[in-house]
């Protein structure tokens, strides 16, 4: 699998792929559970700078690991969302629950 995660003390940055579908994303969430598992992870950083696609597979990946934060106390980001994933996004809920940042509204010392 190309290289998807960055450990930056106890944050976690998930760089999506092009296309979140069935096959990519339950990849992505036995790794991100791995790690989960084996790091002392507070934050998990989605990064959606290359992403263009997402189908409900995606969505589960995301609620499933904001679900795993929130019971260890940490939270879930998403950023570099596109007008397209902040519409997927918006529709499917996730947006109430993430705190989501577009471009440059990223925070220079969110990392």
């Amino acid at each position: 699998m190309e290289q998807y995660f960055e450990i930056s003390g106890t944050d976690l940055q998930i760089f999506l792929p092009e296309e979140v579908d069935h096959f990519n994303a339950e990849q992505l969430r036995k790794e991100a559970d791995r790690i989960l598992q084996s790091r002392n992870i507070r934050r998990i950083v989605f990064d959606f700078s290359r992403t263009q696609f997402m189908d409900s597979s995606g969505i589960g990946v995301i609620m499933g690991r904001y679900k795993n934060m929130r019971f260890m106390g940490g939270t879930v980001i998403a950023v570099h969302v596109n007008e397209r994933i902040r519409r997927i996004l918006t529709l499917s809920g996730v947006y109430k629950v993430l705190d989501i940042y577009e471009g440059q509204a990223v925070p220079s010392n969110m990392f």
